[in-house]
């Protein structure tokens, strides 16, 4: 069974993915690559992305506990990032060092902002930790698709993924506005999780012996666990996956925009 990854080893894997994102952008032709898996964006906006993400977060890390985000980068930051590949990766580096910095100086218990409060993930620096491995994972993997070399996403990354994305990102108190059902997810190593849907919202639950499609799920979905977290994310399509039940329930999902 999926289980959640211990803070250091958190801190470990956004050092390691934000390394071999840089490691893919190095290699490119140049910086003005489309991604993609993100065709609005060069490989230059991807970069500065990141980066900025990493600055905000550390922000929020380090202001603590709080009814806001703290204040975001001005535009005049923005024009700043550095356009020359060389400066460029130097500034990412220096952005992931400030969020690993604040992490490790907040620990994993402290309460800071988070955009997903009404979520079943703790609104802490350990829960932003969690998020960000996410974040470096699936970026990783788009600029590694820009240059041409897709890596498989980590093992230990990708089934943490699947329980984050869920919990974080689906999880909502607001209404389902359709018919109640419930979605499973089946990862090949052994994992399975239900998202149930209903009047009261969505619930993420991990399935202790994971179950065969049945009455119990509306659709089920099958893969690899970093196929499922791609497809989640939608970097793949989805006939890249096994579907059992009615597949149109997840596209109702990604259609969902759940009340705040």
């Amino acid at each position: 069974m999926a289980k959640t990854l211990e803070f250091p080893d958190l801190l470990r894997l956004i050092d390691e993915r934000s390394t071999a994102f840089r490691a893919a952008v190095a290699s490119a032709p140049g910086l003005d690559v489309q991604v993609p898996t993100c065709p609005d964006w060069t490989l230059f906006d991807l970069v500065q992305h990141l980066g900025q993400v990493h600055r905000r977060w550390a922000a929020n890390v380090a202001a603590g506990p709080a009814d806001a985000p703290a204040a975001a980068p001005s535009s005049q930051d923005a024009l700043a990032t550095p356009r020359e590949r060389e400066a460029l990766l130097a500034w990412s580096a220096e952005s992931t060092g400030l969020l690993l910095s604040a992490l490790r100086e907040a620990g994993p218990d402290r309460g800071c902002w988070t955009w997903w409060g009404a979520s079943q993930s703790p609104q802490t620096s350990g829960a932003v930790a969690r998020h960000q491995v996410q974040e470096a994972t699936v970026h990783t993997y788009d600029a590694q698709v820009t240059v041409g070399a897709p890596q498989p996403l980590q093992g230990e990354a990708a089934l943490d993924g699947v329980d984050e994305f869920l919990t974080t990102c689906c999880a909502t108190p607001s209404a389902w506005p359709h018919q109640p059902t419930a979605l499973e997810f089946h990862a090949d190593e052994g994992s399975a999780w239900r998202l149930t849907l209903d009047a009261d919202g969505a619930r993420s639950t991990r399935l202790t012996t994971p179950s065969a499609y049945g009455d119990e799920a509306g659709a089920s979905v099958h893969g690899t666990a970093a196929e499922l977290v791609l497809f989640l994310y939608d970097r793949i399509p989805a006939d890249s996956l096994k579907f059992d039940g009615d597949p149109h329930l997840f596209d109702l999902l990604r259609a969902w925009e759940p009340e705040e």
